[in-house]
């Protein structure tokens, strides 16, 4: 019977380095500080472009400042509650989803990406 050799022994750092490749980690950091940028962006086009032009139409001129003033009838405190804050982020949302569905839409025609919706070939 002929043994097999004992594994080789790496050091620590290429271990390390073996799992970086091995688990893509540097592409999903890479997409990770990418996706950061691009949410800041668009969170900058809603909060500067959209909100001022929604609240054109709005009295309170603008979409982000319109709140709800709820007063408790026991102790008398105010809460506020901050809708058009909630609608502004629900917006920054709808246009985060929409690029990557589009980005995702357009690596997949290229095969770039693998497309998950369509069924795999037997």
């Amino acid at each position: 019977m002929s043994e097999n050799p004992p594994p080789e022994k790496k050091s620590l750092i290429q271990e390390f380095f073996d799992f970086l490749k091995t688990f893509g980690v540097i592409g999903l950091a890479i997409a990770f500080v990418i996706g950061a940028a691009a949410s800041k962006l668009v969170s900058a086009f809603v909060n500067d472009i959209v909100n001022p032009v929604v609240g054109l139409f709005l009295p309170s001129g603008d979409l982000a400042t319109m709140h709800a003033n709820v007063t408790t009838s026991i102790s008398g405190a105010t809460s506020q509650f901050m809708y058009g804050d909630l609608i502004a982020n629900i917006i920054d949302f709808l246009i985060i989803a929409l690029i990557v569905f589009l980005a995702y839409k357009v690596l997949s025609k290229y095969k770039i990406v693998e497309d998950k919706t369509k069924p795999a070939p037997k």
